[in-house]
């Protein structure tokens, strides 16, 4: 019997861990053993070792009953004045991912003189839409509020974002000042931000080119999922999702970056051309035959990083 208990209660303490653990359904090198299969000459981007570059790691910028949230700022070692920012949003379905992804390209930007973030975010495991875009926007409140600590330009914050991160970059880039986002506050500083780069984000999840939908009557797609809704149930919180939808004066200048996969850029024409009346500056770069995740890999890792860093220097360094 004392065997018995002690194997229930082991049962049910694993049981309970599981509940918590966090979806790792995607991660960089099941990807990279998936895509290597049909491009055997790629190899993963590997973070840099050491470099012109400081790191501060793992600090918490809020907290919820599913967990805290976490931050990392890089930024480079000997800048006397204050340096644009840019905030880094991983992919993975909404669901899965880690921040740590985003590390060496951050670590690149930084050395061509920014302040780089990587974050977490709510994913539709623990909270659906819009957690992730009022932790998104808190981060760059809590980027404002620890700008003298980092020497951050406050007036220069880009917000770049990486598949389902694209998605939430663009999204918070088409919706500055928009009171249904402004929730949950962590402080009183502005959520302004003013670059987008979108690295293969859906614009639109209700659009031709999107595969968002499930064709599958018995499962739902990551988009329904973290929406809280199918396409039929709720076409209005479908659109409500997408930077297509919110588009309009108020957008910032927009680079994006994308895969030779049309689905991963549904709505990006259309939002282009609603913003072009208003002459807010847009940007397309199409990577031929590239893999969604080609920002992860060489040899797309280096073109990648150098688009990021010539739009930023675009938008925030005009006279250098």
């Amino acid at each position: 019997m004392k065997r018995l208990v002690i194997f229930l209660l082991f049962f049910y303490t694993s049981t309970q861990a599981q509940k918590i653990l966090p979806d790792t359904s995607f991660s960089v090198y099941t990807t990279y053993l998936k895509e290597h299969k049909k491009r055997p000459y790629i190899s993963i981007a590997q973070p840099l070792v050491k470099g012109d570059f400081k790191i501060k790691s793992n600090m918490v910028y809020a907290k919820y009953p599913t967990g805290d949230l976490s931050l990392d700022v890089i930024y480079p070692k000997h800048n006397r004045k204050p340096l644009p920012a840019v905030l880094f949003v991983f992919g993975g379905g909404w669901r899965s991912g880690h921040r740590s992804q985003n590390i060496p390209l951050a670590q690149k930007i930084a050395q061509g003189g920014y302040v780089s973030i990587t974050a977490d975010y709510r994913l539709s495991t623990h909270a659906q839409f819009p957690a992730a875009v009022y932790d998104l926007k808190n981060t760059i409140r809590w980027i404002k509020a620890n700008a003298s600590k980092f020497n951050i330009d406050t007036n220069k914050i880009a917000i770049t974002g990486f598949s389902a991160g694209g998605q939430l970059a663009a999204l918070i880039g088409t919706t500055n000042n928009d009171p249904q986002f402004e929730k949950e506050k962590i402080n009183k500083h502005s959520s302004n931000v003013q670059a987008v780069i979108d690295v293969d984000g859906v614009l639109a999840f209700d659009h031709p080119e999107s595969a968002e939908v499930s064709t599958d009557p018995n499962r739902k797609s990551v988009a329904a999922i973290w929406l809280g809704a199918d396409l039929k149930q709720a076409p209005e919180l479908w659109h409500n999702a997408s930077a297509l939808y919110h588009a309009g004066k108020q957008t910032v200048p927009m680079l994006f970056i994308n895969s030779s996969l049309p689905r991963f850029h549904a709505g990006r024409d259309d939002l282009i051309a609603k913003i072009k009346p208003f002459g807010i500056y847009s940007e397309v770069h199409t990577l031929p035959d590239t893999p969604h995740p080609f920002w992860l890999f060489n040899p797309w890792f280096e073109q990648v990083h150098t688009l990021m860093i010539n739009f930023l220097d675009k938008q925030f360094k005009p006279l250098n």
